[in-house]
């Protein structure tokens, strides 16, 4: 049972079969059945975790089982108080109301690789970084979660999922390698 580590770079679709136009996870990974526990979408860069283990893919992703992941948002502006509150509080999205979770400002993520493309430069609109800890997962859930208090997301990069972190496991976008499944200790029922 290999469990990959990937880091998905930006604009690389998180599925192995054919896209019209952007590169898929075929393109990086080449191990017969396995599959993405979970999803990122085409705009966000980082984590990805793959296995052909139909229940640990499922304890991974599933959000019932509440499997922290974390996430680092550079956004436009500068987090205020009221802000984060905001986001730690759950936000009402229309179609669904956000659990609480951690939201916390950070200092610019020196070890982070460089994105390519670079994100939009405005010399009259600070950025700042967020480190959002989430147990849900929902489509777009960061961008419109910190669209609506005011921080519209410019770059989204999963760095951790459970206590398995791009930290700790330090690969460059496109990489993988395989960990022992034992990393993730009380995931598997």
């Amino acid at each position: 049972m290999p469990l990959i580590l990937f880091n998905k770079p930006f604009q690389v679709m998180c599925q192995f079969s054919a896209h019209p136009s952007r590169p898929t996870l075929a393109d990086y990974i080449d191990i017969p059945d396995i599959y993405p526990a979970g999803r990122l979408d085409a705009d966000s860069e980082g984590l990805l975790l793959l296995t052909d283990d139909g229940q640990l893919q499922h304890n991974i992703s599933h959000p019932a089982l509440k499997q922290p992941k974390t996430y680092l948002a550079q956004v436009e502006g500068i987090a205020d108080p009221a802000q984060l509150a905001r986001l730690r509080g759950g936000i009402d999205l229309g179609d669904f109301i956000t659990l609480p979770c951690q939201a916390r400002l950070v200092e610019a993520p020196d070890w982070l690789w460089p994105r390519d493309p670079p994100i939009r430069a405005r010399h009259d609109k600070p950025t700042s970084w967020l480190a959002l800890t989430l147990t849900e997962g929902k489509n777009r859930q960061v961008r419109r979660m910190t669209a609506a208090v005011g921080l519209p997301t410019l770059r989204l990069v999963r760095v951790a999922i459970g206590q398995v972190s791009l930290q700790s496991h330090p690969l460059w976008p496109g990489e993988a390698m395989e960990i022992d499944p034992g990393e993730l200790s009380g995931l598997k029922k």
